[in-house]
């Protein structure tokens, strides 16, 4: 069975698009811990980070980073925390979250946004990469 992330990749399930290449794709988490949560993910499907081979893994901090860049110009922040959790979704995925303070990492408080402000929100960042 495909993973919530796997059929966002295919276009099955609609995203707020941050970035993509050939291998990985960033998009706005819809239940945000801060504004501008965003995963990475790679676009095939892997359970663990660290069962991914070398290459790939370091593809992924790269794109992460690249997008990380672009959200703290887009974002006011004193800076972008990164997590790699993966007990939610069977899917590896690192986690980029915009930090003032230490809370906005701890996944319990979230923020709401509405479509319009998500839709904003991504081409803003698309705009600082």
């Amino acid at each position: 069975m495909s993973s919530i992330f796997t059929k966002i990749v295919n276009g099955e399930i609609p995203c707020y698009k941050i970035a993509e290449d050939d291998n990985y794709l960033a998009f706005l988490d819809v239940n945000p811990n801060a504004k501008g949560h965003t995963l990475c993910v790679p676009k095939f499907e892997v359970d663990k980070i660290f069962d991914m081979d070398e290459a790939h893994y370091l593809g992924l901090m790269h794109f992460a980073r690249k997008v990380a860049i672009a959200l703290e110009k887009t974002v006011p922040c004193k800076r972008v925390g990164m997590a790699v959790v993966g007990l939610e979704v069977p899917h590896a995925h690192v986690h980029l979250i915009p930090l003032n303070e230490m809370d906005e990492m701890r996944f319990q408080n979230k923020v709401s946004l509405s479509k319009e402000e998500f839709e904003a929100l991504a081409t803003s960042i698309q705009n600082n990469l």
